[in-house]
């Protein structure tokens, strides 16, 4: 029996002209093992583990890779990891929040975040990131009005070092306004917050993308027992027009293979 995979569910990612798989892969625990809010704990995996789990998600049909200088030492590790494979791959990485020694801070400033991307191109080995978003604070208007960093953005696009910019927010206000001005917006969205719908709406509704973080409430989602809590958030997922792609941050390669067949079927079913 061949297992359902995502190759022929990729869709556009907005305007962007990106083709995305419908599942994404998160790559926070290939580098951060502190500050991180999952239900059970965890450990990085080698390079071995790693190069067989992107592996396996290319050969399930995933192609968005995420990750953030926030991740710990997830960029320089995916830089050798993906050598050789740069087209096989859309690059998503973050701007504003850096993680050192256990503790976040966050710098929007024009300085900071081309220094922020540059830094990400050498990790990543790249000369191009596909999207980059503006990982948030909560503060998201004081940052779309009063910062310089979505305005950076835009001039490095205009330079060919990135093919599209967004913002990955906390607000409806803010998402909002994000898309107003860039490509794509991460929200929140599973079945525990919907918070965050009109921002996805407003998507649909503008040829803007959006990706879901938290897809899965980062493994907390409850439910009555004998429904599957993965099943269940996916066909909510899916069934929002407006959503590209939801990131999944599974290092199990199990789950990763439930997870592809069970959004092919959802997708397949709506």
């Amino acid at each position: 029996m061949t297992l359902p995979t995502l190759h022929d569910l990729h869709r556009p990612l907005g305007s962007t002209g990106l083709l995305v798989s419908p599942l994404g892969l998160g790559t926070v625990k290939l580098g951060r093992d502190q500050g991180v809010k999952y239900p059970s704990g965890f450990q990085i995996p080698d390079d071995d583990a790693a190069r067989m789990l992107l592996r396996q998600a290319r050969q399930l049909g995933i192609n968005l890779i995420d990750t953030a200088p926030a991740y710990g030492r997830s960029e320089e590790r995916l830089g050798p990891l993906l050598r050789g494979q740069r087209q096989e791959w859309v690059i998503v990485s973050k701007v504003g929040e850096e993680f050192a020694e256990g503790v976040s801070h966050h710098d929007f400033s024009a300085a900071h975040t081309r220094l922020s991307v540059e830094r990400s191109l050498k990790r990543l080995e790249t000369d191009f990131i596909d999207l980059v978003l503006v990982h948030s604070d909560g503060n998201d208007l004081h940052i779309l009005n009063d910062c310089e960093v979505y305005q950076t953005l835009a001039d490095l696009k205009r330079e060919g070092k990135i093919r599209g910019f967004g913002f990955s927010g906390k607000t409806v206000e803010g998402g909002v306004k994000a898309l107003e001005q860039g490509d794509c917006a991460m929200v929140t969205y599973n079945l525990n917050e919907q918070a965050e719908k009109a921002v996805i709406d407003y998507a649909a509704d503008h040829g803007k993308g959006i990706l879901v973080k938290k897809a899965l409430a980062s493994g907390h989602v409850c439910l009555e027992s004998g429904v599957d809590p993965i099943h269940a958030s996916f066909m909510l997922l899916f069934a929002q027009t407006g959503v590209a792609s939801a990131i999944v941050g599974t290092i199990n390669p199990l789950h990763l293979a439930h997870n592809v067949a069970t959004a092919a079927k959802v997708i397949r079913q709506l």
